[in-house]
């Protein structure tokens, strides 16, 4: 009897703030002062072996990315900056551990307390594997989601704020950080403001004009192929969707061809017969009317058969009732169709026009963004993403390469989250 009222007591007096304290001294050690053996050793063990194995790694890489090295052609500022963010990385990492640790040897101790008996080793390893066997699996993709996409995301964000260019390249010369100065060039030196403005406006007008016109002629393809006094749908269906199996680049190249101003067979063998005959790769609005065509012409067979699917799974009842009310066709289209079909969709809609905005492929094969413009370091059909690819690839001027990667992502997370977030489609999601 004595014995429990002193096991009683010892609950009563275990204190979750010392435990915490001692987690936050050494992870392992709060749960030590729980008697938790098993689980110490281990946090105690990953904690070790994380301070021995990163230590000097994150000492110098958090010294590199803070000076971007000291002497030149020694220290190279990119690796060092490569570094520093694998530093941030792991660093980030090792605290989300320590809270972890923190937080269970808290828990812990006010169960202890409250009267909770412990358990027993099986039982705690089987709530181990329980609880843990989820994560087990999940960190492998974490890890390698942490170094193929957040890494590269953190050096792009970095290089912006840098003068890394052809003229200032390690390791001959080190790099510095200048602050927000490269966002203030791309809209007070002219060159890069009248580049800025004249692409963006191409990228916007480009966006909107050719994925409008592909959803367009998909959606009157796809209302025009589903009636029912059309003969061999399968037929026209699979020659309709022929665009689509084709590779876009060689597509693309095709036309690059067939359009090229002196042996092309759209001046040469076309409009030649109406005495017709226009600059497609030497004027840059006739360039674009090409890109729009063309970008109409390989857009609109997903879409076609997209909306065909959904428009297999309108009812026909709707149709027979809007019949019975007195609904002309044009009423049935605009109150039964189209909201069906803008419903079904719109979130795979909103993904053409973000995809079409960083189109690269049939910018750069048409005409490789061309024709060149004066007063420009951009070619006149060049959207951002082209001449992200020419500063980083053709001119080396990496840092403003990044800066306008920052203003592609920004513009289009703004666009795609506010587009989802007004699309009844997000709104009802989990209510249908």
């Amino acid at each position: 009897m004595s014995k429990v009222k002193n096991e009683t007591r010892d609950k009563s007096r275990h204190n979750p703030k010392l435990a915490m304290i001692l987690s936050i001294l050494y992870a392992g050690l709060g749960q030590l002062y729980n008697r938790r053996y098993g689980k110490a050793a281990v946090l105690i063990i990953v904690e070790t072996a994380y301070l021995i194995a990163f230590a000097d790694y994150m000492n110098i890489g958090f010294w590199g990315l803070v000076t971007l090295g000291e002497i030149p052609m020694v220290d190279h500022s990119i690796f060092l900056l490569i570094q520093g963010l694998i530093s941030v990385l792991l660093l980030a990492f090792g605290l989300t551990v320590y809270i972890i640790n923190v937080r269970d040897a808290y828990k812990e101790a006010t169960e202890i307390r409250n009267g909770k008996k412990r358990p027993s080793w099986s039982e705690a390893l089987r709530h181990a594997w329980d609880t843990g066997f989820p994560y087990i699996f999940i960190t492998p993709g974490v890890v390698m989601l942490m170094f193929v996409t957040f890494l590269p995301i953190m050096f792009m964000i970095a290089l912006a704020f840098t003068n890394y260019n052809q003229y200032n390249s390690p390791p001959r010369k080190l790099l510095d950080w200048v602050g927000f100065e490269n966002f203030v060039n791309l809209v007070k030196i002219d060159i890069w403001s009248d580049t800025l403005f004249s692409v963006l406006a191409w990228t916007l007008i480009w966006t909107l004009v050719a994925t409008t016109l592909q959803i367009a002629l998909g959606l009157f393809l796809a209302l025009l192929v589903n009636d029912p006094r059309i003969k061999g749908k399968r037929i026209i269906r699979t020659i309709l969707i022929l665009p689509w199996a084709v590779p876009a680049f060689v597509t693309i190249l095709i036309f690059s061809a067939m359009f090229n101003d002196q042996f092309g067979a759209i001046n040469k063998d076309i409009l030649s017969i109406f005495g017709l005959s226009f600059p497609w790769l030497t004027d840059p609005f006739y360039t674009k009317i090409a890109l729009i065509m063309i970008q109409t012409w390989l857009g609109f067979p997903f879409v076609f058969a997209l909306f065909t699917g959904v428009l297999q799974s309108i009812s026909k009842d709707w149709y027979e009732a809007a019949e019975v009310d007195g609904g002309n066709r044009w009423q049935k289209f605009q109150y039964i169709t189209l909201p069906h079909i803008l419903y079904a969709t719109a979130p795979l809609l909103i993904m053409q026009y973000t995809g079409n905005f960083n189109n690269f492929n049939i910018i750069y094969l048409f005409n490789q963004g061309g024709p060149a413009v004066r007063g420009q370091n951009a070619g006149g059909t060049d959207i951002l993403i082209s001449w992200v690819y020419k500063l980083t690839f053709e001119t080396n001027n990496y840092n403003m390469a990044a800066a306008i990667s920052i203003i592609i992502g920004l513009i289009v997370i703004g666009f795609a989250f506010f587009q989802f977030r007004r699309t009844r489609s997000f709104k009802e999601e989990g209510n249908i």
